[in-house]
């Protein structure tokens, strides 16, 4: 009977003790074969090349830049080796990372916190579950997903119609109601209306005459409090 092929597995981490550290937790798990131990971005890419891995096990962050190196592999990988699965280890627990490294597709795709680690059996099944195409996500960022839906779901936000978000976003870029009528094209009065509807479903008054900037600087910060910026795969 023959043995079952070994999963061939790519580490990349740029500290040399956890690198070291991770390979040779793999090198314990049956069924897993390290073939490379990479530091950066651009061995990384080279060993998947020259090695063909069957997984790529990446810090979300390695020299050149040390920003979001994992996220950017992942996704080179997709258009160039698709059938290389990639777990994605993180110290963070931003819902923006896991999203941008599920945008293009989440087969083959996981994300895991660092703190997992230890948890060999759970590493393991990671590293089998994107072998074979699937996709694992950390149940903390699962969590947190959960939570920002529910507080999207309970924001006065959501109440907000597309053109007073328009109006709302042009606030907070510090606009004037003369600005934000040139910007949209629209009347000041037009303007008018649609901050007050804006304050009313935040739960203030307007004055037109005033502009009553306090309110609107905390409708501004309502609005940048609630509006994301993720990053860049």
């Amino acid at each position: 009977m023959l043995a079952p092929v070994a999963i061939r597995v790519a580490v990349a981490e740029d500290s040399y003790i956890v690198r070291e550290g991770l390979s040779q937790l793999l090198e314990t798990m049956d069924g897993v074969e390290v073939v490379a131990s990479c530091e950066d971005e651009s061995s990384l890419l080279d060993a998947v090349e020259k090695e063909r891995p069957d997984v790529v096990l990446t810090d979300i962050r390695m020299p050149p830049t040390s920003t979001n190196e994992g996220i950017k592999v992942a996704a080179r990988l997709r258009e160039t080796d698709a059938k290389v699965g990639v777990v994605v280890l993180s110290q963070y627990s931003e819902p923006a990372y896991a999203l941008a490294l599920l945008e293009r597709g989440s087969e083959g795709r996981a994300y895991l916190l660092k703190e997992r680690v230890h948890d060999r059996a759970q590493l393991a099944a990671a590293i089998e579950a994107v072998a074979r195409g699937d996709s694992v996500i950390d149940p903390k960022i699962v969590e947190v997903l959960v939570a920002a839906k529910a507080r999207a779901e309970r924001s006065p936000l959501t109440e907000l119609t597309p053109r007073e978000r328009q109006v709302l976003a042009a606030i907070a870029e510090g606009k004037s109601n003369t600005a934000i009528a040139e910007a949209l094209v629209l009347t000041k009065r037009a303007v008018e209306k649609h901050i007050n509807a804006i304050f009313l479903k935040l739960g203030f008054t307007y004055d037109p005459d005033s502009e009553e900037i306090s309110k609107r600087v905390k409708a501004a910060l309502i609005f940048l409090a609630e509006t994301e910026v993720s990053p860049e795969p």
